[in-house]
């Protein structure tokens, strides 16, 4: 019996929003379908803009433990102090290409790497965090272990483990490292960029790199679609604390979220699958008090 009929995938940027997931932004290019999702609670973790973007020039969403040596984690639910609002989606195998392309991950690798779980007999995400648990979490190890075993890693993004309070273990997918991408022969898009730390929003738009040319409205569209999650009450807060309220900056954001609002929950049910009972139970409609104020008059 296959181990691998569908795959948990951890999201924590445009992955947060049904006008990302539908990729609305691109023209619905690299849009996913989940079978089902849940709010999730990211532990040791912190995010950031710093992974310039396949799809545009902007930078992307990153993740990174707060705790070097130690694995992120996450529990089903809304976040709370210290952890980091998400998402958990599950994937049917139909759709496992299109999210390895969404993080420019090949999908031929990814599909041999599925195979390598189910001859070990687990489900992929078991399979990853025992590569990981071999090198006790240590990331630069790690993605060089998964290049022997699969003889590819990716300049874009990594799958790395997410092991769930109930048990299971999901994928999550961390920006190939800038000091490392597990393979001397493949440097990173981080590295190629001099990209070396998370950013905020700010931070981002006021990059002058040779390497990197922002597109300021992509960026800003980028950062709206993620932080857009929050009408569902995923914690956007993290995000949002680095852009000045009532500035220039947060206008502009506001701006787009406004737009994007219409229509949201309905986009958010169709990328997700679920109906509106499930919705309701799940993600229980109330926005994250960050983007409530922006968006009060707009739901």
């Amino acid at each position: 019996m296959s181990h691998n009929r569908s795959v948990l995938v951890a999201g924590y940027g445009s992955l947060l929003s049904g006008y990302g997931l539908l990729a609305e932004r691109r023209g619905g290019r690299s849009r996913l379908v989940a079978r089902e999702a849940w709010p999730l609670a990211i532990q040791n973790a912190r995010r950031g803009l710093a992974k310039p973007s396949s799809h545009g020039s902007y930078l992307a969403m990153d993740i990174e433990p707060a705790e070097p040596g130690a694995p992120i984690s996450a529990r089903a639910g809304r976040a709370e102090s210290g952890e980091i609002g998400g998402i958990l989606l599950e994937f049917e195998r139909e759709w496992f290409a299109a999210v390895a392309r969404r993080e420019e991950y090949d999908p031929g690798a990814f599909e041999r790497l599925v195979g390598k779980a189910e001859a070990a007999g687990k489900p992929l995400g078991e399979f990853l965090l025992a590569i990981a648990e071999r090198v006790s979490f240590d990331i630069d190890g790690y993605r060089r272990e998964l290049r022997g075993i699969l003889g590819y890693t990716s300049p874009g993004y990594i799958f790395h483990p997410v092991p769930l309070a109930d048990g299971r273990v999901a994928i999550v997918a961390v920006g190939s490292g800038y000091h490392s991408s597990g393979d001397p022969a493949v440097v990173s898009r981080r590295r190629e960029c001099g990209m070396d730390r998370l950013l905020g929003l700010e931070e981002a738009l006021a990059l002058s790199k040779p390497s990197l040319a922002i597109d300021r409205d992509g960026q800003v569209g980028y950062f709206a679609e993620c932080v857009l999650g929050g009408i569902h009450g995923m914690s956007v807060g993290d995000l949002l604390a680095g852009v000045g309220a009532g500035g220039e900056r947060m206008e502009s954001v506001a701006r787009l979220l406004r737009f994007e609002a219409e229509g949201e929950r309905e986009r958010f049910l169709r990328a997700t699958s679920l109906d509106r009972r499930r919705y309701e139970e799940r993600f229980d409609g109330t926005p994250d008090p960050s983007i409530a104020e922006i968006l009060a008059n707009n739901l």
